[in-house]
């Protein structure tokens, strides 16, 4: 039997919302125990960094580069995690010694596969330091070095998760700041891909308006009228067309085509563009999937829900009906990666995007390893 081991996932979408954490005890394969979830909310100082090194990110060629604003927010990200780590294990009793290794995301500041670039700033090597404890980062390099699109790296762990579920076959999406589907077929096979926003252009268009963080509920939307010839605009990008592995680019459109319009009929018209491109999954994948579960924060725009639901002939229901927790599936699945990365087995499938072959990936940090030389 593979050996089980105990790991933390850490998450920080592209929503900018915060971290998750989350505990998880597997094996990497069949074996999965889902444990206690947290999230650290970001409070808005950084969130306006972390939006100024993403605009800072938009010129790199190479993933060294840390122009601008990128370094003082790469290190104050890892400085967060840390913190959020130590918040977790004293708030849920959780010994330190127990943890074999920690998952850690950071957050993704420019992605653009086509150039064989992806960019996630967060010091593993000072998370592991701060930590005490091995830190596995950078998951999506070794994918998109190897001619993948380095997103989504969640499918392996969203079959995992399902394996017990009936329906087949099946969707799971995930709305962050970019929305994805993992489709999950009758014999286990896996495809997935990126569909188009998620929440970030919302998210960004409110902050524009209003200066909140989002559209709690989806209300703005719902008061809302949908420009139909903006969101076909939309649509028509060669991205929606093409099929899968395909991944986007947090700030691959623009709000700049909703100039003119109130509040209220712009945060209407990105919620429709986002739940027609979720749906638009639904002729991508081998076959249509019996069920839709919807995870991330965009499961709690009821707006957003509604309008996806009319859009698929199939039921729509948040993480929760199934038994997941909507919120951290994500940090869960880096922790999974993370074990997984530690045994050499595969984290990226040429279904999931596009890699040559099935691919490791990841970067361990080990505590004793010193951060200056």
């Amino acid at each position: 039997m593979s050996k089980v081991m105990r790991a933390l996932g850490m998450m920080s979408g592209t929503s900018l919302d915060g971290i998750d954490v989350a505990l998880v005890t597997t094996d990497g394969e069949n074996a999965v125990e889902r444990g206690p979830a947290m999230t650290f909310p970001y409070g808005e100082p950084m969130r306006d960094l972390l939006r100024s090194a993403i605009a800072d990110a938009k010129g790199l060629t190479a993933r060294n580069e840390r122009p601008g604003a990128l370094p003082h927010a790469e290190r104050e990200l890892t400085e967060h995690h840390g913190a959020a780590v130590s918040g977790f294990l004293r708030k849920q009793g959780i010994a330190r010694e127990t943890i074999d290794v920690i998952g850690f995301h950071g957050q993704t500041v420019l992605h653009k596969p086509s150039a064989k670039l992806t960019l996630q700033l967060g010091l593993g090597e000072m998370l592991a330091q701060y930590t005490r404890m091995p830190v596995v980062y950078d998951l999506r390099a070794n994918d998109v070095a190897n001619g993948g699109q380095g997103a989504p790296l969640v499918p392996v762990y969203h079959r995992a998760l399902a394996a017990k579920l009936p329906q087949r076959p099946l969707a799971i999406v995930n709305i962050g700041g970019v929305a994805n589907v993992t489709w999950i077929g009758r014999n286990g096979d896996i495809a997935a891909f990126d569909t188009g926003p998620g929440n970030a252009l919302i998210d960004d268009w409110v902050k524009r308006k209003t200066g909140e963080s989002h559209d709690k509920d989806g209300a703005l939307a719902s008061q809302g009228q949908v420009a139909g010839m903006m969101v076909s605009k939309y649509l028509s990008e060669p991205f929606f067309h093409a099929p899968g592995p395909k991944s986007l680019d947090r700030n691959a459109f623009s709000l700049d085509l909703l100039d003119g319009l109130s509040t209220e009929d712009g945060a209407a018209t990105l919620s429709d563009f986002t739940a027609r491109a979720i749906a638009s999954a639904r002729v991508l994948v081998p076959e249509p999937p019996e069920l839709w579960i919807i995870c991330g924060g965009g499961r709690r725009n009821t707006t957003l829900m509604s309008m996806i639901a009319g859009l698929v002939e199939e039921a729509v229901v948040p993480a929760e009906a199934v038994g997941f927790n909507g919120d951290s599936v994500e940090a869960e699945a880096w922790a999974y990666l993370a074990v997984r990365s530690l045994k050499g087995l595969a984290i990226t499938f040429p279904g999931t995007t596009g890699v040559p072959k099935p691919m490791t990936g990841g970067v361990l940090a080990k505590p004793e390893s010193r951060l200056f030389s």
